[in-house]
């Protein structure tokens, strides 16, 4: 066989599949059939690293990540730099990741701009679970409304370990009159899980309503998102009691 022959059939042969190849079509042939019903949390991270993983098993690095950050939700929350820290993983095979979490934000924040939460709060709630719900560490938001109970806009606002002393009622005032707004909803994480407001919680919530109040703008709920649950300050009657201290104080400065 000449030089030339030898080279042209290399040229021709197919190129070797690597050795996932078979298994990731697979993957992808049960999502397009039966969407993510009976898939395991790493089957889902692997099915993302492999939109931009050409030539690589995914399999192991995807377990990899589920045991470094503990939860399927962790890994979707973890930032570029922490999920590159797990062999296997890089900036471009985590753009996946990254994509299903921001586009899945955009689409929930999408159901409720615009919307009435105040008597629906089933949408915000999916939608605050989803964006704060499972950061490690606490994250405090505020969604701003207009005068009909419409979501303008929803901010992270503060964030670390949130003390009375650490979210400013002065910042907060400032955010909901460059909205425009007329009334707000307040929602922080737990990172534990355990939704049960702490003494701080209570101060926060307090301190904020009354701030609100004096420049005419309504503090209509408080959630506390955890793994646990939800607890709502209006459904437990806290809110109700807070704009009764307030409307009272305000008779005695008269």
């Amino acid at each position: 066989m000449t030089l030339q022959s030898s080279r042209m059939t290399e040229q021709t042969r197919p190129e070797t599949e690597h050795k996932g190849a078979g298994h990731r079509k697979r993957l992808r042939e049960r999502f397009f059939t039966g969407g993510l019903s009976g898939f395991h949390d790493y089957e889902v991270i692997e099915l993302l690293l492999s939109l931009n993983t050409p030539r690589k098993d995914c399999k192991q690095t995807a377990k990899d990540l589920l045991k470094k950050f503990k939860s399927f939700q962790a890994v979707l929350e973890a930032d570029v730099q922490d999920l590159c820290r797990v062999p296997g993983v890089g900036s471009a095979n985590c753009l996946g990741i990254r994509l299903v979490k921001s586009v899945a934000d955009r689409y929930l924040e999408a159901k409720i701009v615009d919307r009435d939460v105040v008597n629906n709060l089933d949408d915000l709630k999916d939608y605050l679970n989803h964006t704060i719900g499972f950061k490690g560490k606490e994250h405090f938001a505020a969604v701003f409304l207009d005068a009909k109970n419409r979501v303008l806009a929803s901010e992270i606002l503060f964030s670390g370990s949130l003390t009375s002393s650490s979210v400013y009622p002065r910042e907060v005032i400032i955010h909901a009159l460059q909205h425009q707004a007329a009334a707000v909803i307040f929602a922080h994480n737990h990172p534990s899980g355990d939704v049960s407001p702490s003494a701080h919680d209570l101060d926060i919530t307090r301190k904020l309503l009354f701030a609100l109040g004096f420049v005419g703008i309504t503090v209509h709920e408080h959630l506390i998102i955890g793994s646990q649950g939800v607890f709502s300050f209006a459904a437990q009657g806290l809110i109700d009691q807070y704009h009764k201290e307030f409307s009272k104080s305000n008779e005695c400065r008269k």
